[in-house]
């Protein structure tokens, strides 16, 4: 485990030396094929070294991670060839990626909760520094105090909880005493802020709609999945309250999920758009987990690495139109199967895959988590059924309007797309869609 978190810290120094952007890129890729070929598929924790250590769920987010900031590099040429602090840029997703890799593989609840806090530092500097409007500014502290705010009582509990008990580590975390409730009532908190669930969702669409598109995919690909890793790591411990308040978390977080998707209707800005489809998404996820059993784990998990790759590649191509038309509303990027008829291809992929059509992984979490769902209490059938018919609704709303009707006659001449836009698009195209095929590894 520290072999390659050694390589993250040793390549900090050299993300100072200029014209080395390409090297970075290149080193990225060869990590995720390193770590994709290092591990083994076991349930129990492996590779167990200095407070580090990995299972299969830890470990697949570790890859999403790898995966998602090598494609970070290649979507944001932009600012290499435009010279905008490259070298700082490149510094900012090392050491995210170092916060991330610390968070899904560290033992400790405690150092979990500083890794976790931590990756919120480099993701602020990447919307304060690379956004586009002013308002960038709001929305870095949205999202700072939205998060922050919400897991300091968190921090005081585990400060308690660590002289009640004398240690952290996930195994030996059994009995809480009377820190029992309020440690319950604060993790679920933070960790349904980071999520996000219903209500606590605001920082999320502002931070999305003002993030370069670096930051969206990381927003989108990794970090709302910290929340899910969160609850699924102590659900071993508050499983007792959790069997008696679960109800009331997850009718919430399911009725949330159909308000956010009557708010997707409304939207006219492809990125605020996809941002909410993804609150809608995590509300799945959060029942999943909640529901207590194996079927929803396993979906929870299938559907956080199916969304991270699709809303991605999403963001990826709204920043495409963006770079050409200057806009990201629905009202001006229409008719783009004329202007652009290669990438009206991958428009179709990506949104049939956020619908969760076959074969994509979406669809092998989606029926996993209805499972999970359905076994917990038959009646939240009937607001699933809706949920799932909604989001192909304002899929086919966005696909629909965005590739189709008279294209905006003040455009004028651009590349139809670039050699490394199809490649980007590739890259998050074929493992959303090959590891379908081979869901028994997700079935250990």
């Amino acid at each position: 485990m520290l072999s390659y978190l050694f390589v993250l810290l040793f390549m900090i120094p050299l993300s100072l030396v200029d014209c080395l952007w390409w090297f970075f890129h290149s080193m990225f890729f060869l990590l995720s094929f390193s770590v994709l070929f290092s591990v083994y598929f076991y349930v129990d924790f492996n590779m167990v070294s200095c407070y580090f250590g990995v299972d299969f769920f830890s470990f697949s987010l570790i890859l999403l991670s790898f995966w998602i900031c090598s494609l970070m590099i290649t979507s944001s040429v932009s600012i290499y060839f435009s010279q905008n602090y490259s070298r700082l840029f490149i510094f900012i997703i090392l050491f995210l990626m170092v916060m991330l890799y610390c968070s899904f593989s560290v033992l400790s609840l405690f150092m979990f909760y500083v890794f976790f806090e931590s990756s919120l530092l480099p993701t602020l500097l990447l919307i304060l520094g690379w956004g586009y409007q002013p308002e960038r500014l709001q929305a870095g502290i949205y999202l700072i105090f939205y998060t922050v705010v919400c897991s300091l009582p968190l921090l005081l509990v585990l400060f308690s909880i660590n002289s009640f008990l004398g240690s952290m580590f996930f195994p030996l975390l059994i009995d809480f005493g009377s820190f029992y409730l309020m440690f319950y009532i604060f993790i679920i908190l933070a960790f349904l802020v980071k999520m996000p669930m219903f209500m606590v969702h605001l920082w999320l669409p502002s931070a999305h709609v003002e993030a370069p598109i670096s930051g969206s995919m990381i927003l989108a690909g990794v970090l709302l999945k910290l929340g899910g890793y969160g609850i699924f790591r102590v659900m071993k411990i508050i499983s007792f309250l959790t069997v008696n308040f679960n109800y009331y978390l997850i009718s919430f977080s399911l009725v949330g999920g159909l308000v956010v998707s009557f708010i997707c209707f409304r939207q006219v800005d492809l990125k605020s758009l996809i941002a909410y489809s993804s609150v809608s998404h995590m509300s799945l996820v959060i029942a999943g987990l909640l529901s207590l059993n194996w079927w929803g784990c396993f979906g929870s998990l299938v559907l956080m690495l199916g969304h991270g790759l699709c809303s991605s590649g999403l963001f990826c191509l709204s920043n495409i139109i963006y770079e050409r038309l200057g806009s990201r509303s629905i009202l001006i990027n229409k008719g783009l199967i004329n202007l652009m008829p290669g990438m009206s291809l991958w428009w179709f992929l990506f949104s049939s895959s956020n619908m969760a059509a076959p074969p994509s992984l979406n669809l092998l979490g989606e029926l996993s988590l209805l499972n999970g769902i359905i076994s917990w209490s038959f009646w939240i059938f009937f607001i699933l059924m809706v949920l799932s018919f909604f989001s192909a609704v304002y899929t086919l709303y966005m696909y629909s309007y965005s590739q189709h009707g008279i294209y905006y006659s003040g455009s004028y001449s651009y590349s139809l797309g670039y050699f490394r836009e199809y490649h980007l698009l590739l890259l998050h195209c074929l493992p959303l869609n090959l590891l379908f095929m081979k869901s028994d590894w997700f079935c250990i």
